[in-house]
């Protein structure tokens, strides 16, 4: 081993879901939008002038800020954004997970969660979920550094009532909390209004899922405003121009079409509650899913053994061989079409 290697930051990384090159696959593993993006943004990527490229973008991203304050009925200095809402956290976890005492997280979660926490050596502890896959809120009213978690949850779908969330809230005042909301609008209520009563609550999300974004890498936070001036002063510290102009361009055509953003996650969530009755005909169980998603599991067949199958002919679902999740599929959501076929191989797989 050279020395030099002694100085170097090691992490065990973040494995994101597999990315097939073969466009005949039918992709039902990474929580992609199965819809085209609003019809405006094709328009502004035609219009978009190619010479802008040479200067460097709005670093406050003003226009794009404006638009999601507008729509989220907070000011401007409420809302900062980032690179998807990964870069949001990761941003959020350098800002304000900075002391000794450990932040804390569900046992099965995003499992970016963990990784953020080593990269910036954050002491960190996990609460386990409960045989339903549910947050046990007595879990966090403990004394802690920190403490984030998804609503609804990945890779489980559940969705916790803001009550719950409250009560969180409530116990831990001197500590920022994170809900990262990348499925919200799936199903359930944001967390967006009570920053009204709490000024350590951060929110996030992203135009990934509901806006068919995943490949522009758009997210969001809404706190109060000294949450996001501190957010901001690190982003600047770091990288001032992380969000090209074309993308910002992009962004706030998305959040103008509601229309068509409310069309599409409702003909999802259609979808799903069609795919939650197939899959119980099917003998699978699964958690109640507010998501884009259904983690499912089936008592007869290894979850492994179906996602092999599946992968055979092409349907790509998630499996993690991790504890307590190793016998379950996420399944995402797609268009009607493709959820028929998957029905149909599971069918095959299931008479074996």
């Amino acid at each position: 081993m050279r020395n030099w290697e002694n100085n170097i930051r090691r992490v065990c990384p973040y494995v994101p879901g597999e990315q097939p090159k073969d466009r005949g696959i039918i992709k039902l593993n990474t929580n992609e939008n199965p819809y085209p993006p609003a019809k405006g943004i094709m328009k502004a990527l035609m219009d978009y002038n190619a010479d802008n490229l040479r200067l460097y973008p709005d670093p406050s991203s003003y226009e794009l800020v404006k638009a999601l304050a507008e729509r989220y009925g907070v000011k401007s200095s409420q809302i900062f954004v980032g690179v998807g809402s990964d870069d949001v956290i990761s941003m959020a976890f350098m800002t304000f997970f900075n002391s000794d005492k450990p932040i804390i997280f569900p046992d099965i979660t995003y499992s970016f969660y963990d990784v953020w926490a080593e990269v910036y050596k954050i002491p960190y502890e996990t609460k386990p979920l409960d045989e339903n896959f549910k947050i046990n809120e007595n879990d966090y009213l403990c004394d802690n550094g920190g403490i984030i978690f998804p609503n609804p949850n990945a890779p489980t779908g559940v969705y916790e009532d803001l009550d719950k969330i409250e009560k969180i809230l409530k116990a831990n005042p001197d500590v920022i909390v994170m809900v990262d909301e990348a499925y919200i609008d799936f199903g359930g209520a944001s967390c967006i209004p009570l920053l009204k009563k709490y000024d350590n609550l951060l929110v996030i999300q992203t135009f990934s899922k509901s806006r068919s974004l995943a490949g522009a890498r758009i997210g969001f936070a809404v706190g109060n405003e000294r949450l996001i001036k501190f957010l901001n002063d690190v982003k600047f510290s770091v990288n001032s121009y992380t969000m090209n102009s074309l993308t910002q361009k992009i962004g706030i055509e998305a959040v103008k079409d509601e229309r068509y953003y409310k069309e599409t996650t409702n003909r999802i969530i259609k979808t799903r509650e069609r795919a939650k009755k197939k899959l119980i005909k099917l003998g699978f169980e699964f958690p109640d899913s507010k998501s884009n998603f259904i983690f499912a599991s089936h008592p007869n067949k290894p979850a492994s053994e179906i996602f092999y199958e599946l992968k055979m002919r092409k349907i790509y679902v998630r499996y993690w061989d991790k504890p307590r999740i190793n016998n379950y599929l996420r399944i995402t959501i797609g268009t009607d079409e493709e959820m028929n076929m998957l029905f149909e191989a599971l069918e095959e797989i299931l008479k074996k």
